[in-house]
């Protein structure tokens, strides 16, 4: 059944709504953050947010969880040597944070915690908090990485630490 109100709220959601919760300095300070966060582990995080899904998509029923796993394969957060890479994914239109993690990670660490983690993201973004949701969430999934895979002899940047404003 389609939800109406999600696909209005889709359809008629300004494509430039993304930059009055995501400044030019707050995705510099989630990159530097991202950054910082790989000097302590071996995993590797990405960060994106899309504004709105294409209402046809959303006319389909596609979820905001299902588009985060689209989202993380289309930016090969999978492409890891270890197979230690996470997604942080907003969706502003649904008003949703999804935590996606490969495999060598989702082996250690259970769903859960990511959706617990995602939900004190959701909250502070819901409360129009979007600094301290990005980078609370980044350093709580530091601490998770840094017990699951601490940082080696061999530390390589894999994966870009620029956060995704992911468009249509």
């Amino acid at each position: 059944m389609v939800n109406v109100k999600r696909w209005l709220i889709h359809t008629f959601m300004p494509p430039w709504r993304w930059r009055l919760a995501f400044s030019a300095a707050l995705l510099n300070d989630v990159e530097a953050a991202v950054h910082q966060s790989e000097c302590h582990h071996r995993g590797e995080l990405r960060f994106a947010v899309e504004n709105a899904l294409a209402p046809a998509w959303v006319w389909r029923g596609l979820s905001a969880q299902q588009r985060a796993t689209e989202v993380f394969a289309n930016l090969r957060v999978w492409d890891t040597e270890e197979n230690s890479g996470v997604l942080i994914y907003l969706l502003l239109a649904d008003r949703e944070v999804h935590i996606v993690a490969d495999r060598g990670i989702a082996k250690r660490v259970p769903q859960s915690e990511w959706d617990s983690l995602a939900q004190v993201m959701q909250e502070a973004f819901r409360g129009g908090d979007f600094r301290k949701g990005s980078l609370e969430g980044i350093e709580r999934i530091s601490k998770i990485l840094i017990t699951h895979f601490p940082s080696g002899e061999r530390n390589p940047d894999e994966l870009s630490n620029k956060p995704v404003i992911v468009r249509r």
